[in-house]
């Protein structure tokens, strides 16, 4: 029996967690207290700032020991990509890095820095070999890290932003050991997800953003190995360690610990049920759409993340132009790719990696999920869907 979606019909579905997370009511609380109560400056030495200075080292004590880390290891940023930037740029100007390898659908934060650190420093900027599903070819990476004596770092995100395929980073790292390279990864959509452990993982640097699981926007951190060599970006005060000068955003570092700590305290239950919505979700859609695909691997739930899926609809041009509007307006949010990149009228850089042309012509759009969605809220999207097409 179709659900009936009219009662849902003013209520908004938020579909869109890749993009931003709804943020936890318990942040929000942790937020307003840090801003009423604890408002010194960390850098003061009078009781005020001492408090506060005891919170934000207290927050970053907890993120270290959850990821098996020093504390000197964590530096907070204003999110991911501030953090990318940073660490690219820096090992390029600090630790003389010469050849940069990364893909072709990484997050635009790592790709644009690497363009303008090629045309800065003239730096031998290299791009893996994808397969069809979007995946670094492990055999290209191998010729590309023994071409070259020089100083080598490469960046490959875990988790793809857009369709959600896993990398395998422990055997990236242990390439990038044994043919001496740097490796940093754009974590972005999988700390706060996944499990960390950077004493078994052999990874240099890796990024953060507190919003992608129910915190605060505008605050982040980087993983960056001790004795790294990195120096300074944002020049001023002795602020997180010397690496990142400007007084702390306090009220965002302790909502991005309470994020993280209710994130990695209630981690088996919740990817427990968000998984569940994801298969739900795609199985539900198969059935309603059978002419339905998937981009990448997001529809294989061992070889993407739990969190989203890429869906390609068997739409023409002309009623794929609609498409986003008419969801909007039923109330449903999810995306056509990256958000940082929805204003753009090019299209997806990821999908134009591995799609046909002709397969590029039909809407393609990411579904993301999180704690608060329901069944119900599935049900509705897919039923819209389903009205679209048969209209």
């Amino acid at each position: 029996m179709a659900y009936e979606y009219d009662s849902l019909s003013m209520q908004k579905v938020y579909l869109d967690n890749a993009a931003t997370t709804q943020v936890r009511e318990e942040v929000i609380a942790r937020m307003q207290e840090a801003l009423s109560v604890h408002y010194g400056n960390p850098s003061s030495t009078h009781s005020f700032g001492r408090s506060a200075k005891t919170e934000v080292e207290q927050a970053r004590k907890t993120i270290a020991k959850t990821l098996n880390a020093q504390p000197s290891e964590i530096i907070f940023t204003s999110g991911g990509t501030e953090a990318d930037n940073m660490i690219l740029r820096c090992a390029v100007r600090d630790l003389g890095v010469k050849t940069l390898i990364t893909s072709k659908i990484e997050h635009h934060a790592v790709l644009h820095t690497a363009e303008e650190l090629q045309k800065e420093y003239g730096i031998d900027l290299q791009f893996v070999d994808l397969d069809m599903d979007g995946n670094p070819r492990m055999e290209h990476l191998e010729t590309l890290l023994r071409a070259t004596d020089n100083k080598k770092l490469v960046s490959l995100m875990h988790i793809n932003n857009e369709i959600g395929n896993i990398l395998d980073i422990e055997r990236i790292g242990r390439l990038c050991v044994e043919h001496h390279a740097l490796f940093h990864s754009d974590t972005v959509q999988s700390v706060g997800h996944y499990p960390w452990d950077v004493a078994q993982i052999p990874i240099d640097f890796f990024t953060a953003a507190a919003h992608k699981f129910h915190g605060p926007k505008g605050v982040g951190f980087a993983f960056i190995r001790k004795n790294s060599g990195l120096k300074p970006m944002i020049f001023g005060g002795s602020q997180e360690r010397g690496y990142r000068a400007g007084t702390e955003p306090f009220h965002n570092i302790v909502g991005l610990e309470e994020a993280f700590t209710r994130a990695y305290e209630n981690l088996e239950e919740e990817t427990k049920n968000v998984r569940a919505l994801k298969l739900y979700f795609v199985t539900k859609l198969k059935e309603a759409l059978p002419q339905v695909e998937f981009n990448g691997l997001s529809a294989d739930m061992d070889r993407s993340t739990y969190t989203l899926t890429n869906v390609r609809l068997p739409f023409d041009k002309q009623k794929a132009l609609m498409l986003l509007f008419h969801l909007d307006m039923k109330g449903i949010a999810c995306s056509k790719g990256s958000a940082c990149q929805s204003g753009s009228d090019l299209g997806s850089h990821v999908l134009q990696e591995i799609l046909p042309k002709e397969e590029l012509e039909k809407p393609s759009l990411r579904f993301s999920f999180s704690k608060y969605n329901t069944r119900e809220e599935l049900d509705y999207a897919v039923e819209v869907l389903k009205e679209f097409a048969e209209g």
